[in-house]
């Protein structure tokens, strides 16, 4: 009888442990490991989504300063200045331009040597940095929408009320005119952006920038499409993708609601290119 005992526990616990490493191998489809390969870089918060190679996680260990404020002084919101180039004034406070921020992810992302700056985004093309709160920049005849905001030295946006700065300029007099809501739910792009070279290929940082909204698991989201492959964001956060291939990748963000539906916007649709290069 012991014997028989024995055997049924034996056949249990084979058992058991078949189910288990089946569940295991069928959890890795959508979620990878949550330890980043770079050491003490970004901590993953949340599920890693792991598709075709790719994997992706929101992180959130950042340092904040939610003191900190953005104000663009000129051109003045609703303003008008002749096309060339136009002088930018900005109000800054609490916040430090060119410093090093200082966190491990300076040293695991793609990181500006000359250190924290602001995000100047002229009608959602890539953005210019800069480390000072003056300078001139080349405004087209039209009318634009300057979208501003502090970014850490790695950068990664602030993302507090006051942080940013939104409005619409005109640049001479042009026959047709934008018809911008400045109140309405918009999404702008920021990274990745260029070229990565060595060990910044392993990890790269996705941030994007919302206004007038923000994203939950049963209200609105970011679909990014990378690479042909499509991950779904339900927060405001900024991501990294990892396992992209060396050459040139594409990226595609889309502001969804909760049925998958493109919130109406001249900006929440981008698609955009960069470039992985192993070390020289």
């Amino acid at each position: 009888m012991k014997k028989t005992y024995l055997l049924l526990a034996s056949a249990l616990m084979i058992g058991f442990t078949a189910c288990d490493t089946a569940r295991q191998t069928q959890d890795t489809d959508t979620q990878a490991t949550t330890t980043p390969r770079r050491g003490a870089g970004p901590v993953p918060v949340g599920a890693v989504q792991s598709k075709g190679g790719i994997r992706v996680f929101a992180f959130d260990n950042s340092q904040n300063y939610p003191e900190s404020m953005l104000r663009l002084n000129v051109p003045p919101a609703g303003g008008v200045v002749e096309p060339g180039p136009v002088q930018f004034d900005y109000d800054l406070s609490n916040y430090q331009l060119t410093r090093m921020t200082p966190h491990s992810n300076a040293e695991h992302l793609a990181n500006s040597q000359e250190g924290q700056h602001i995000h100047n985004i002229v009608d959602n093309e890539p953005y210019t940095a800069h480390y000072e709160t003056e300078f001139t920049k080349e405004l087209e005849e039209g009318d634009h929408v300057i979208l501003s905001f502090l970014s850490r030295s790695y950068h990664e946006s602030l993302k507090h009320k006051g942080a940013y700065d939104l409005r619409v300029v005109t640049a001479g007099r042009p026959a047709e005119r934008m018809n911008f809501d400045t109140d309405a739910q918009h999404m702008f792009y920021s990274r990745p952006k260029g070229e990565y070279i060595g060990a910044d290929t392993e990890q790269v940082m996705l941030d994007f920038y919302l206004v007038n909204t923000d994203l939950s698991a049963e209200g609105n989201k970011v679909r990014a499409t990378i690479n042909g492959t499509e991950f779904v964001l339900n927060r405001w956060l900024p991501y990294i993708m990892e396992g992209l291939p060396m050459g040139e990748n594409t990226i595609q963000l889309e502001l969804i609601d909760n049925n998958g539906n493109v919130i109406p916007g001249p900006f929440n649709t981008v698609t955009r290119t960069f470039t992985l290069k192993p070390a020289a």
